[in-house]
Formats: C-alpha cells, sequence, structure tokens
C-alpha cells in the first residue's frame, strides 16, 4: 500500500467523482470549506497543529519527447509499466510527475534528496527507453506546438477534465488570451487550458511550525525573484525567444478565469500579518470554488478546503497535510523554480532556496518594512524576464543587479540558513557552489539555450536533442558546453 506522503501536493492531486456539478454541489461545497476553515483556525489557536518542522520535499514535473524531441502523449503506457507509486500522471499526456519522499532538513539532506530523485529518474530513463522514448527535464519545452495543447492530449483523469471545464464555465465560454512581451511579442488566443501543461516546474516543499510560518511564508515571498533568476530554464515558447523564465506569464494567463479580481495564479496580495492562516481565510473570501467536489470525509480531514487550495495557484502556497500519525500540519510550497536542466540542479535550487528563507525568516520584520510587498512582487517578475541581469530593489531602496546581490549577499545568506540548521558544511558548499558557479558564468538553462540557438541557429529540434545529451551525462548546467 503507498504510504501517506507528508510532501504530495493539495487534494486536487487526486482523484475525483465527476466533473459536472450541479447548482446544490457549490452550495454544499462552499458551506463545507466554511467549516473546515473556521476548524483550521481553531487549530491554529488552539496549538492543534502538528510541532514537527523544516520537514523538506519536491514534485519534478517533467516531459515524455519522442527520437525527434518532440512531445509524446503516451504517460499512460509509460506509468503502467512504470509502477512505481512516486510517479504519477500530469495534466498532458506528455507529462508525468515524480514525487519526493520527505526527508528532515538536517544532516546530509540534500543528498539523500537527490540519491532518490536519482533512482527514481534513473527507472523512469529505462521505462521511457523501452518505449523508444525519452524523459526530459525542462521549464518549456522548445518543440512544443499548438497542435500538441489539444484535449485529446489531456490525461485520462476526471479532475482534470472537470478544470477545464469550469474554468472555461467560469470565462462564459471565451478563448484564453496570451499576450507576452520579451525578446519577441507572442499574441494569440487557445481554447482550453492545456497550455497549463507546457509549463513545466520543480516545486519545493517544506514542512513549518504554525508559530514560525508566517515568518518563513513572507520570506518565501522575498526569496523568490532570487529564487527563479538563478534557475531559468524557460526563455522560449511556441518558437518565440520570451522572458528567461517565460513559464511563469504562460501559467499565470494559462488558468485565467477572467472574472474574479483576484487571480487564481499570483503571487498573492500581501506580506501575512500575524498567522499563515490569513491566506487560507483569503482563499475562502476572495475564490468561489471550481471544483465543488464535496466528500463524506469528517471535516478533520480538510478535504475540501485542500480541494479548493489546490485551485488556487500562489507561487508560493501554504497547504495543509497530515503527519504519519494523522496530525494535521502546515507545509510551504515554492512554486517558481522551473524543472532542470539538471537532476543535481534541481537539488541545489532547492538547497539555495531553503537556506536563504531560513536567513531572511529570522529578520523578517526589518527585511519586510525596507522591502514592501508591491516591490518584491516587482522583483520577482523582472527576475523572471531578465534572470540575473534583473535590476531589482534592495534595501534602502538600493537598485542593484540581480547577480551581483546573489554574490554578495544572498548565497552567504543561504548558506548561513542552512549552517543554521546543521547541514554539513561541506553539504552546503557541494550544492551552492552549483548555484554559485551558475550565476559566476551567467549560464543558466536559459542562458545555454539563448546560446546554442545563437550558436546553431534557429534549430529547436537540434536544441532539445543536444539538451537530452547534456542532461543524460548528469552534469549541472554550468558545465555544459555549447
Amino acid at each position: 500500500m503507498r504510504h501517506v506522503d507528508p510532501c504530495r501536493r493539495a487534494s486536487l492531486g487526486e482523484e475525483i467523482r465527476t466533473r459536472s456539478f450541479a447548482e446544490e454541489d457549490f452550495a454544499v461545497f462552499a458551506e463545507r470549506l466554511r467549516e473546515e476553515t473556521e476548524l483550521l483556525r481553531h487549530l491554529f489557536e488552539n496549538r492543534g497543529l502538528s510541532q514537527r518542522e523544516h520537514v523538506a520535499g519536491f514534485e519534478l514535473e517533467a516531459w515524455l519527447v519522442d527520437q525527434e524531441g518532440r512531445a509524446r502523449p503516451d504517460n499512460a503506457v509509460f506509468l503502467k509499466r512504470l509502477k512505481h507509486g512516486l510517479v504519477v500522471p500530469e495534466l498532458a499526456k506528455f507529462n508525468v510527475e515524480i514525487n519526493g519522499s520527505p526527508t528532515s532538513l538536517q544532516g546530509k539532506a540534500f543528498s539523500r534528496l537527490n540519491d532518490e530523485l536519482l533512482a527514481t529518474w534513473t527507472k523512469c530513463v529505462n521505462c521511457a527507453r523501452m518505449l523508444g522514448a525519452h524523459v526530459l527535464q525542462i521549464g518549456i519545452l522548445p518543440t512544443i506546438q499548438v497542435e500538441d495543447l489539444h484535449t485529446d492530449n489531456m490525461s485520462g483523469m476526471t479532475r482534470f477534465a472537470a478544470l477545464n471545464d469550469q474554468v472555461l464555465e467560469r470565462r462564459g465560454g471565451a478563448p484564453f488570451q496570451i499576450d507576452i512581451r520579451g525578446e519577441a511579442r507572442l499574441r494569440r488566443t487557445h481554447p482550453n487550458v492545456l497550455l497549463e501543461a507546457a509549463a513545466t516546474s520543480f516545486q519545493v516543499h517544506l514542512q513549518v511550525k504554525p508559530e514560525s510560518a508566517a515568518a518563513l511564508y513572507n520570506a518565501s515571498l522575498l526569496a523568490s525573484a532570487a529564487c527563479v533568476g538563478v534557475a531559468t530554464n524557460s526563455p522560449m515558447f511556441l518558437g518565440k525567444q520570451l522572458w528567461m523564465e517565460t513559464r511563469i506569464p504562460v501559467f499565470e494567463q494559462s488558468v485565467d478565469v477572467g472574472a474574479d479580481d483576484f487571480k487564481h495564479v499570483t503571487f498573492g496580495s500581501g506580506y501575512v500579518r500575524d498567522s499563515l492562516f490569513e491566506v487560507f481565510a483569503e482563499n475562502l473570501a476572495s475564490y468561489q470554488p471550481l471544483i465543488p467536489q464535496v466528500d463524506d470525509a469528517a471535516p478533520s480531514r480538510f478535504a475540501h478546503l485542500r480541494l479548493h487550495n489546490g485551485t488556487v495557484w500562489r507561487w508560493n502556497r501554504p497547504l495543509v497535510g497530515f503527519d504519519y500519525d494523522g496530525t494535521p500540519h502546515l507545509r510551504l510550497e515554492h512554486r517558481v523554480i522551473p524543472a532542470g536542466p539538471s537532476l543535481i540542479d534541481n537539488i541545489a535550487n532547492a538547497a539555495f532556496f531553503y537556506g536563504l528563507v531560513l536567513n531572511f525568516a529570522e529578520e523578517i520584520d526589518a527585511l519586510g518594512e525596507e522591502i514592501p510587498f508591491a516591490e518584491a512582487r516587482r522583483n520577482f517578475y523582472r527576475a523572471a524576464r531578465h534572470g540575473t541581469d534583473a535590476q531589482v530593489r534592495w534595501r534602502g531602496g538600493e537598485v542593484t543587479r540581480l547577480k551581483d546581490l546573489l554574490l554578495r549577499e544572498l548565497l552567504p545568506r543561504a548558506r548561513l540558513g542552512l549552517l543554521s540548521e546543521n547541514i554539513p558544511e561541506s553539504e552546503v558548499h557541494e550544492f551552492l557552489h552549483i548555484v554559485a558557479r551558475r550565476v559566476e558564468q551567467d549560464q543558466t538553462g536559459a542562458h545555454w539555450m539563448r546560446s546554442w540557438l545563437g550558436e546553431h541557429g534557429d534549430d529547436h529540434h537540434g536544441l532539445v536533442l543536444a539538451y537530452l545529451d547534456r542532461q543524460t551525462d548528469g552534469a549541472p548546467v554550468h558545465e555544459w558546453s555549447v
């Protein structure tokens, strides 16, 4: 039997019973959501949530591609043959999701995460090879075409069909409007939510205590610009070079319900003031349920709250989960990092996130006063667009290049944050050194792809195959040749 993984995603990741809903379903769901949100408030106020903290985990979204580097919509056959409890379907038939087992953020935590990811990934590679295919970690596949993003390529799970139905219903059937200005400009319409499948990520989880959750959440918001800047790996979409991390605007525009003042993919509306519960209260007050699947589970299972929360894709999202003994816990899901380029790049990005957030949390009140939420949000989008060349506004109103800030202050802060958790110095150096070299050499995945195209011409199939070769070798991206 598959164990309950505390670092699994919110309940939208589980299957639902139907894709059709009546007005009564929305009414009943809303009432149960209110009941569960009130219960969560009670647990916050009465120390009813888990006191375990700093448990790490991840989700890696990957592509299936054919021998020419094109998306291969074959995840049902792949997963049936693989038979691995940590590898599950994603929205599109050409994507899968690889989950990591939770591990305490102590000792050689990153080596443990890396070893497990390597073992799972190796099984995926071997299984794909038997199908004449490859698995690939990349934010946006350069060869993806509009023709790939149709509902025939949606994974065969009811929850995905229901999501598409309900988002389009909320939009009155209107197609999605894509408008991204970057190196070039992409403008088009699209009739379904499959655009979301074009943007794959490496999502980092951190279980937290309720009393430290607000500080760590605000620290995650503040760290987001640096974390996306050092990890950019999605410089193009539908044949056009756009942002360094084009996955950010693609995802935000791909599930835009159109009617709500609050966007379902969002950086958020502000720092939390006193308690992380404020975010769950905002979800209740500001977001109408998208998928009102009524469940008979007891309120203490938070089935409706978790499902509702799973349809609000904050770039830093608080989640309710459960410890192995059934005690409800809080964790943060950091969603800004793209998949890839290599296995060890993923884990290095996680190490940088954890270290920076733990360090920021120690002085978050002062940092939050000097860097208002609106500025943290602007810094995030600047970094997604320009990568480490972004001009960001920092303490005291200083405007500085993100690369310089990373080398001067943020990487040293991340180191201190990890050492404060009793991570061995050799472990800290091994993984943060990868990030530092990437920054020093101006070679994230996005930089490498742009350099490759500059050297070899506008050959996206050749680009994907060259990227796959280097990813297979296992070296971090700063060591890749063009």
